[in-house]
């Protein structure tokens, strides 16, 4: 897919979504432990708990389960006992969860007020939603890559089309990574720009090589060189 119609098809996906995970909640509370997520981006219920993420603020170790991959799927099964995405690891409760309603309202009662937010709060007609968001993009096309030795980081917010580019290039490499969720509102937007310069996602920080960058096709094309086979 040329560059071009990769930002134009993930425009279009922003738009399906109808601006969930755009807005970050300022009701919510940061989790002492990093929450894990085992997930991947076409899934329209992982979807759902990505949004979930964004509008309540909150980070999350992502390991991405694309169709037919071999990295983290099987710890996934042997953490949950099932072959379900997306699977909801909380440290700070000792929980583990299937079923994106459930993690969704876990998320708000746990770290939120309760409140579910809006987005969310239709039963199938917010599945239908999630999954009408996939219909612009290309299927997961799985490659080959080396594992880092450490986590990558990186700074998004969910319904962000650039973003949306990087995230499906990590799932598609199977490369892990620390979610940071700035979204418009976000408490974590001032230590973001202390750290970046200014307010712009994505962004990805590599401790493995001390690389740090703007620019979705930049870090694209740096994900598929420095970790691509």
């Amino acid at each position: 897919m040329s560059r071009t119609a990769d930002v134009v098809t993930s425009w279009a996906a922003s738009f399906l979504s109808l601006g969930a995970g755009m807005r970050a909640s300022t009701h919510t509370r940061t989790p002492a432990k990093l929450l894990e997520l085992y997930e991947f981006e076409q899934c329209p219920f992982c979807r759902k708990v990505r949004e979930a993420l964004s509008e309540l603020d909150l980070s999350a170790m992502v390991f991405p389960c694309p169709p037919k991959g071999e990295r983290f799927r099987p710890k996934a099964i042997e953490l949950g006992g099932k072959k379900q995405f997306p699977l909801l690891v909380d440290p700070n409760e000792g929980q583990r969860l299937y079923e994106s309603d459930d993690i969704v309202r876990h998320l708000a009662s746990t770290y939120g007020d309760g409140t579910i937010p809006l987005h969310l709060r239709f039963g199938a007609l917010t599945t239908a939603r999630a999954a009408l968001t996939s219909v612009p993009r290309r299927r997961h096309v799985l490659e080959r890559s080396s594992l880092p030795e450490k986590p990558l980081e990186l700074w998004s917010f969910e319904a962000s089309p650039y973003c949306r580019i990087v995230r499906e290039a990590l799932c598609n490499l199977e490369i892990p990574y620390v979610l940071h969720n700035v979204a418009k509102g976000s408490k974590h937007r001032e230590s973001f720009i202390a750290r970046s310069g200014k307010m712009m996602v994505p962004y990805l920080a590599d401790p493995n090589t001390g690389k740090e960058m703007f620019e979705s096709g930049d870090i694209v094309s740096y994900l598929r060189a420095t970790y691509g086979s």
